[in-house]
């Protein structure tokens, strides 16, 4: 019997596209391990010299002129993207895009990302008869995610559900079930040993994470949080950009054997088991992670767009605080060295995220909906 093929497409316009992607794909293969999931970074994998170039361009956007991308995200709120853009996608990808579905025969399609998104609902206009997934990454709906074509949508909240439902997108078509995680998430590891694997101390423990594209090396609250380094563990996570943990490792304020400045690593979840409070970008994923971890979460400067709405979200519902100043940085970094009062809010956050989030739902819903 032919085996189940799930084809999931994304963009690199910041990492969580992708990451939900494979997080969703590596969830479905640990519930149905029959099944094949293959992810694509679609203009990458199409266009392999223009599409980083594309999106090396859209950082450079987002750390100069962030006030310039929430203007974009705003103005287009409620709109699909118009004739034009889809026009210009469907001649830039639709040729190769049908080709790679035509190869792989997906029984599948799950897109998280606007773009190709757009690209299977105008190939299913001219005749593709393949059910299209649309997995909204955010804790908002902007107008982009939205195309008739699209057979379920998956999303995060019954808030984004009602969103859609506002603009004309039939209940009977969106599922909530929260934004997927790595199944590395889904379990508890034990502390002694992520301690002993990142040569980390038993003490209170900052992860500091959403350096990779440069923007919290230049933040002067980075420099505070140091002061802190007699009596708080700090770790900083800077993903790829070895730029940034180049100039970090080489400044004095950051050697302390109290700091740990960290590359790329695919032990995030670990990370998060063994610190006491998490520093981030709220960008969707790196939020559902650390709710489906209960770890508090400080959030910083968030983009105008989506980041502000993940993070109305976040702290509207209790799991977090947006940084503003040192004093919230003094706040949070005294609370996490009273072991009574540190345990008894975690406690609190679980339990929040055990009433609104479950790891496991996106992926099951999936297999559900595919039988």
């Amino acid at each position: 019997m032919r085996k189940k093929r799930v084809l999931l497409l994304s963009e690199g316009f910041g990492s969580g596209h992708t990451q939900a992607a494979y997080a969703l794909a590596v969830g479905l293969r640990q519930l149905s391990p029959g099944i094949q999931t293959k992810v694509i970074e679609l203009g990458k994998f199409l266009n392999p010299v223009l599409g980083p170039w594309i999106i090396s361009a859209y950082r450079k956007t987002v750390s100069k002129q962030p006030k310039m991308v929430g203007m974009m995200y705003r103005s287009n709120y409620k709109k699909s993207l118009n004739r034009f853009t889809q026009l210009a996608l469907h001649r830039m990808f639709y040729t190769q895009t049908s080709q790679v579905i035509t190869q792989l025969k997906p029984d599948l399609i799950v897109c998280t990302h606007p773009v190709p998104n757009a690209v299977v609902a105008r190939l299913k206009r001219l005749g593709l008869d393949i059910p299209l997934y649309t997995l909204i990454t955010d804790y908002d709906a902007h107008g982009s995610w939205i195309n008739q074509e699209v057979t379920k949508y998956l999303v995060s909240t019954s808030l984004v559900k009602k969103k859609l439902t506002d603009r004309g997108v039939s209940a009977t078509h969106i599922e909530v079930t929260g934004i997927p995680v790595h199944p590395n998430f889904w379990e508890t590891y034990d502390k002694d040993a992520s301690r002993l694997q990142f040569n980390l101390l038993p003490m209170p423990t900052v992860l500091i994470m959403g350096g990779g594209w440069g923007l919290m090396y230049e933040d002067n609250l980075v420099d505070y949080m140091t002061k802190w380094r007699d009596s708080v563990q700090l770790i900083f996570c800077v993903g790829s950009n070895e730029k940034v943990r180049e100039k970090m490792l080489a400044d004095p304020i950051f050697q302390h054997r109290n700091i740990r400045v960290l590359g790329f690593t695919r032990e995030v979840s670990k990370l998060m088991d063994v610190s006491d409070l998490l520093i981030t970008k709220p960008g969707g994923m790196t939020c559902t992670e650390g709710m489906s971890k209960g770890i508090p979460m400080l959030f910083y400067s968030p983009i105008p767009g989506q980041e502000e709405e993940n993070c109305e979200y976040f702290v509207r519902n209790g799991f977090g605080e947006l940084l503003e100043s040192a004093e919230t940085v003094d706040k949070w970094f005294a609370l996490i060295q009273e072991p009574y009062a540190s345990g008894q809010f975690r406690r609190t956050l679980e339990a929040k995220r055990n009433q609104q989030y479950n790891p496991t739902s996106c992926p099951s819903a999936v297999l559900r909906l595919m039988q």
